[in-house]
């Protein structure tokens, strides 16, 4: 039998003990920052029903979902027309991998609505499929962290929500730029372009704008039904110039009496002044071209980018008013924001910015001399570990050059030696792994000498 050389799927990604310390600590970062503004923890189920997920992320989302093909052999049962796949799909498949975390969180608000206080902040870190084309900075598989609060229409939550993006990537020390727009906004300019019922089109060619240029975006709105006119009318809207201030008041006196515009404006406004109490660290910027594709958005739609790496929305979200009533719970508003966060990985790896201890998840090792070392050592090991400070006895009486060698390759920084002469003295060795220096201590100072060096 031919020995298999194993792969893993496009896409997707192993992640070594370094990687996935540095994971962990974007992950403790947002936790942290969820946790401080209130926001609770679920969890819900890779697999979904098809039906949950289908029509809720527009025709381009749909394509891009994960089916899963029922077990058994239903292909069997499907009959002879392979040719109409949306025929075929319901006979050979009815569940799915998520697309993203916010459509498992209508469901399960509905379904747990009697056993929630509401408004419900809630918190999720889990990973979601996509069938994309893999590139730099977009995967198959990929974890999202997502806060949102439902059961509030106050705009109080969006600049709550953009508090909580300024102190995560305060704190992870990423800058960047937050933008904002509303989708009543584009609905308002669809409707003065006489296209109302081409929002969806519009907004999906309009969310391009940056990755295919305006005269792509131009051809792909030709390519909708969008007339030459019309284009040619919606140009110089999307792409006003001036301060936020400026572009509002531009916009709405180009609305004029289109009601569902005019309400956008409204809600921007109220935004950016609940912004200014917040004190957020990073600017947040009106940018009419950002529509965000997804078709759940009814509100403030925003969108964060990194200013040091050109890689994309780091993080993104938006105001969405009926995505509990496709579950038949009606009236129920959200809000929330999600951060991607393989991209903010990607960030800190290209700039260098992760903190160099967090590399090392265990800081000290007793070396290993033998039995007599050993029974020793271990008693002084416990002693460490009470303290809270993650430490290891190397497992083998090797020789010290390699036992060294263990240590420097896990980045652990400080060494405790003991030998027949710090048995008999009642002492241990502390050597320090980053700056070289060695001192002698009594057993008795063996824990403040450690963390003195730490």
């Amino acid at each position: 039998m031919a020995i298999q050389k194993p792969s893993i799927p496009k896409g997707t990604r192993d992640f070594t003990p370094s990687e996935m310390a540095r994971r962990n600590y974007i992950f403790s970062t947002i936790k942290n920052v969820f946790e401080r503004y209130g926001y609770l923890p679920i969890e819900t189920p890779a697999v979904e029903n098809l039906s949950t997920l289908m029509g809720k992320y527009g025709e381009e989302g749909d394509r891009l979902l994960f089916k899963i093909i029922n077990s058994g052999n239903y292909l069997e049962k499907a009959g002879d027309d392979f040719s109409d796949y949306k025929k075929l799909l319901p006979k050979i498949s009815e569940k799915g991998l998520r697309y993203d975390l916010t459509v498992p969180f209508a469901r399960f608000v509905v379904m747990h609505q009697n056993e929630i206080a509401f408004p419900f902040k809630r918190s999720q870190i889990q990973p979601v499929w996509r069938a994309d084309r893999p590139q730099k900075g977009r995967y198959r598989e990929f974890f999202q962290c997502d806060a949102d609060v439902i059961g509030s229409n106050s705009l109080l939550n969006e600049a709550e929500l953009l508090a909580m993006i300024s102190d995560v990537f305060s704190a992870l020390k990423i800058n960047v730029v937050i933008k904002i727009n509303n989708r009543k906004i584009l609905s308002g300019i669809a409707e003065m372009i006489g296209q109302a019922d081409k929002i969806t089109d519009i907004t999906v060619a309009i969310d391009k704008l940056d990755k295919i240029g305006i005269e792509n975006v131009n051809k792909e709105l030709l390519e909708k039904g969008i007339s030459k006119e019309d284009i040619q009318k919606l140009q110089p809207i999307i792409m006003l110039q001036g301060t936020t201030e400026e572009k509002l008041e531009q916009i709405k006196q180009r609305f004029n009496s289109i009601e569902v515009g005019l309400k956008g404006v409204e809600e921007l406004e109220k935004t950016f002044k609940y912004c200014e109490s917040f004190d957020l660290k990073f600017p947040v910027e009106l940018d009419l071209t950002l529509a965000r594709g997804l078709n759940y958005y009814t509100g403030i739609i925003i969108e964060v980018k990194a200013l040091d790496v050109n890689i994309g929305s780091i993080t993104g979200g938006g105001r969405y008013d009926d995505l509990t009533g496709i579950f038949g719970l009606k009236e129920m508003s959200g809000v929330g924001i999600s951060f991607g966060a393989d991209r903010i990985y990607d960030v800190l790896n290209e700039t260098q910015a992760f903190p160099t201890e967090i590399e090392s998840l265990t800081k000290v090792l007793f070396l290993n001399f033998g039995e007599k070392e050993e029974s020793f050592v271990i008693p002084l090991l416990l002693e460490v570990r009470k303290k809270g400070i993650s430490a290891e006895l190397y497992p083998d009486d090797a020789k010290i050059k390699k036992q060294m060698n263990y240590a420097n390759q896990r980045n652990i920084p400080v060494v405790v030696i003991v030998g027949e002469n710090e048995i008999k003295n009642s002492s241990v060795q502390i050597k320090n792994m980053i700056n070289g220096t060695q001192n002698t201590v009594p057993v008795e100072q063996m824990i403040g000498e450690i963390i003195k060096n730490l």
